[in-house]
Order: C-alpha cells, then sequence, then structure tokens
C-alpha cells in the first residue's frame, strides 16, 4: 500500500519502544522461520525477537554492536546470532520466503518470469576486506548488485569490490539465479549491460534475454525509465536505513547479510499492513 496523508497513520510507530521494533503482525511472519530449540545441549534463554529486533535497531540506526542499548541482549549474543544466521543462509532463506508471500499479496506467482539487474557502488570503511575503485563513481570501496522481480522485491544479491565491471559482476549473480529459479528468463538492465558479452558469459545455464532500457536520444538529467525505475527503488528502500550509508564491514558476505535483513524489514512491514479493500 502506498504512503499518502490518509494512510499516513497506518505506517507510524509511535506505540512501539523504538522504531525500529517489530509488531506482534510482522514478528509472526518470521518467527516460525527462525531456528527452534535444540534438544540436546544447554537450553536457549536468550528470547529471539529481542535478538531479531537487537539487528534492525543496529541498521536502522547504523550504531555500533558496543552501542547497542540494554534494553537488549548483550551485544555479543546479538552478534554471535547474526553471524551464525548469516553462515547458514538463513537471512536468505527468510527473504525468500517473504517474497513469495509478498508477491502472492500482490496477485502474481510465486515465483517470477522477469528481473530487473543494477549495481551500486558504496564506499567502505578502514574495516578492511576486499575493495576496489569505481573510475566511473569515483568511489573506492564495494558494488552491490542486486536482481528484483518487476516489483522491486529482492531475488538475489551479490556484493563484490566496485573495480569488477558490471557485466562480468553480474555473471555469478545470475548463475546462482538460474539454478533457483529455471523460468527466469527475462532480465532488464540498463547500458553498461549492452552486448553479446553476458548473454555469452550464462550460455551454459540456459537461454537468457538481456533487454535494455536506455534513455531517449537527446534526453538530458533525470529521466524516468520503464522497469530500470524499479531496482533504483530497491536501492532508495536501502537507502532508509543508516547501516547501510556505507560499506561498513570486514566481508562481503557480512554485507549481503545486511543488505538481506534490510529488506526483511521491508517485508515484514508491508505483508502486516492490511490488505486495501
Amino acid at each position: 500500500m502506498p504512503w499518502t496523508k490518509i494512510t499516513r497513520a497506518q505506517y507510524l510507530r509511535n506505540g512501539l519502544r523504538y522504531a525500529s521494533d517489530m509488531t506482534d503482525a510482522e514478528w509472526r511472519l518470521i518467527a516460525r522461520k527462525l531456528p527452534p530449540r535444540r534438544r540436546l545441549g544447554r537450553p536457549r534463554k536468550v528470547d529471539l525477537r529481542k535478538v531479531v529486533e537487537a539487528v534492525l535497531f543496529i541498521l536502522s540506526t547504523g550504531c555500533q554492536w558496543r552501542a547497542l542499548p540494554r534494553e537488549f541482549p548483550p551485544y555479543s549474543t546479538v552478534q554471535g546470532y547474526f553471524y551464525a544466521w548469516r553462515d547458514t543462509r538463513r537471512w536468505h532463506r527468510i527473504v525468500r520466503a517473504l517474497v513469495r508471500q509478498a508477491r502472492r499479496k500482490l496477485g502474481r506467482k510465486p515465483t517470477p518470469t522477469a528481473a530487473v539487474i543494477d549495481s551500486q557502488s558504496a564506499p567502505t570503511t578502514q574495516a578492511g576486506g576486499p575493495r576496489g575503485f569505481d573510475p566511473g563513481k569515483r568511489v573506492h570501496g564495494r558494488k552491490r548488485h542486486i536482481v528484483t522481480d518487476t516489483n522491486g522485491l529482492l531475488l538475489a544479491v551479490h556484493v563484490h569490490p566496485a573495480n569488477v565491471q558490471d557485466v562480468h559482476g553480474a555473471v555469478p549473480l545470475l548463475e546462482r539465479l538460474r539454478d533457483r529459479l529455471p523460468k527466469l528468463r527475462h532480465v532488464f538492465a540498463d547500458r553498461v549491460y549492452r552486448g553479446k558479452q553476458l548473454v555469452n558469459a550464462l550460455s551454459h545455464c540456459g537461454l537468457w534475454t538481456i533487454e535494455i532500457v536506455q534513455r531517449p536520444p537527446g534526453v538530458k538529467g533525470f529521466q524516468l525509465l520503464p522497469r530500470r525505475w524499479v531496482v533504483e527503488r530497491t536501492f532508495a528502500w536501502f537507502g532508509r536505513c543508516r547501516r547501510l550509508a556505507k560499506d561498513f564491514e570486514a566481508s562481503a558476505s557480512t554485507e549481503v547479510a545486511w543488505l538481506l535483513v534490510a529488506h526483511i524489514r521491508l517485508l515484514t512491514r508491508r505483508l502486516a499492513m492490511p490488505s486495501k479493500s
């Protein structure tokens, strides 16, 4: 449901302890997707809802782990769960399940047949890790390479050094996507992906149609382009989270995890919103 002055009250989060906290309806969407208690070993004492809300607090405010307020579990506990779910791809599985639910709510089939691809260069900090210089954007850091469906919902994400060209960075991203979504064949892209290089690099995993959406000739400045604006809006959604203002992470996999958590934040809020009558 789009934000308007009439629907503003439905988006307010004044009744929560922090604006980043989850409502009961939002929590129910992911509660069963988190790992259950282990039957052996030390019993779990921490509340996973508090852990997830602590991660969302860091994502929204951009604070350091050690600056986590005392209302949350110890930062080392929250950090341990965050990295464990990164390594076990728990964040990936939650996003995939929520994307399917969101597509059904929009009246679409669970699996898309068309997608949109683009990248965003983000500067890194002194944390280290792989990085490079993007001469086009004049950014020293990494690229966030994403594929969305035609509604802007995240299908795949890959983070790599900024000096890797988009054509090369798109290959492993689309390869993994084809294994998971074999019906996905049509991809909208900008002119950076033009030519046969990308199609030839993906020839081993079936037929692909890369449709280049170009700016009309003679147009200067900002231009809202069909299909391509969808993926740009997804980057704008990420921009609402201060943790993603820069790439603060030492590893690309951690940056991927934060991007997934940012999309979980968006999807849970959308799915918990009552349907438009």
